[in-house]
């Protein structure tokens, strides 16, 4: 099954042309062009995922955000802006999104981002990921010396890890250590089973906490 989605843009050409770029890859199932739209479309249909602008009339993605987590706790959204500024990528993942990705975007990558949320990974665009991992490392505590499930990683395996933690797509940290794609999940895969995490964003949110990345 496709993964369903709702489009939330004020601006109505645009949301035609994502439609139209995900026509076939994903399951659009509505779109909304204001705040009040958008969280009555968002409870009415319960997408998987919902693509969401930040800046809207009405207080915007934060309110969308809101609103949605008083009816549906457990939404899942992925921002999709122009804006590429630290301060609406960190507060919009603050106020819960699972990803943030610029308008610059492919149809493809966007699919790909949303069937990924809709999995439960987190997903940022790479230049973005290092505002929010910053953002939260710097009220994670210290890295232990010793710490017990670090060690049990080796030299690769943590330089996969922080490729993951910074958003990278696993063809993307392929390329940037000459390894296969296969090997990269093999990496992946043997990391989750040792830290016994189930999912990207859960290792994510381990290395932030351990603050491996910068």
């Amino acid at each position: 099954m496709k993964a369903s989605v709702v489009i939330v843009d004020d601006h109505s050409l645009f949301r035609a042309g994502v439609r139209a770029e995900l026509d076939g890859l994903v399951d659009v199932i509505g779109d909304a062009s204001s705040v009040e739209e958008a969280v009555e479309c968002v409870v009415r249909l319960e997408p998987d995922v919902v693509l969401l602008d930040v800046h809207m009339p009405g207080g915007g993605g934060l309110e969308v955000l809101r609103q949605v987590a008083e009816k549906r706790p457990a939404q899942r959204f992925l921002a999709l802006s122009v804006s590429d500024a630290p301060e609406d990528v960190i507060a919009i993942i603050r106020a819960g999104a699972r990803g943030y990705v610029t308008k610059t975007i492919s149809g493809e990558e966007l699919a790909d981002a949303v069937r990924r949320i809709a999995d439960g990974d987190a997903v940022f665009s790479p230049r973005l990921a290092g505002f929010v991992l910053d953002a939260f490392a710097s009220v994670a505590g210290p890295v232990e010396v010793n710490d017990p499930e670090l060690e049990q990683l080796t030299a690769r395996e943590r330089e996969v890890l922080r490729h993951i933690a910074r958003g990278y797509l696993y063809k993307e940290i392929a390329a940037r250590l000459n390894i296969s794609t296969k090997t990269v999940e093999a990496h992946v895969s043997a990391v989750l089973r040792k830290l016994q995490l189930s999912s990207r964003h859960e290792l994510s949110r381990w290395a932030v906490q351990r603050r491996l990345v910068d």
